[in-house]
């Protein structure tokens, strides 16, 4: 049993987490062993994602209080929560960790943009190429028409020169 108080400085936890941060994921862990878990808290706090397991009745109670949109999708099991003032390192890093570890922990839903998503939505969300990524990908998309005309211009020019 928690005392009245602990659970006011929980949630008093949960809130200063929350404060500050642009995206949450709702993780749900199952026999997850002491070393995985803390390999898990490592990770999450290079990329400065900060993680907390949480009583779902104290979680819940302050969600309420942010006046996200949509439905809170069902927490079920033990329920932790990463956040992240980077809307991406939340999901993505608890999605690398997942990848290791299906049967011990899972993606179960989130805040993105604040609104709830579902575990599909916030999965999608956790796939999407770092910025770096995401730049080069548009310099090629770019550069690709140019490339082409290049070929084919030496293509006309050798012709002609043959």
């Amino acid at each position: 049993m928690i005392t009245k108080e602990k659970k006011t400085q929980l949630i008093k936890d949960i809130e200063a987490m929350l404060k500050s941060a642009a995206s949450i994921v709702f993780v749900k862990f199952d026999k997850l062993t002491v070393k995985d878990a803390n390999a898990l808290r490592r990770g999450l706090d290079k990329e400065n994602v900060a993680y907390k397991v949480s009583k779902k009745t104290l979680l819940k109670r302050v969600l309420d209080t942010k006046g996200f949109e949509g439905s809170l999708p069902d927490l079920e099991g033990e329920i932790a929560i990463a956040a992240s003032s980077d809307p991406l390192s939340a999901a993505r890093e608890v999605y690398a960790f997942q990848s290791a570890h299906k049967d011990n922990i899972s993606i179960v839903g989130g805040v993105f943009d604040g609104k709830y998503q579902d575990k599909a939505q916030m999965i999608s969300i956790a796939t999407i190429p770092p910025l770096q990524t995401l730049r080069g990908m548009f310099v090629n998309i770019i550069n690709s028409p140019i490339q082409r005309l290049v070929i084919g211009l030496n293509a006309v020019a050798g012709k002609k020169s043959a």
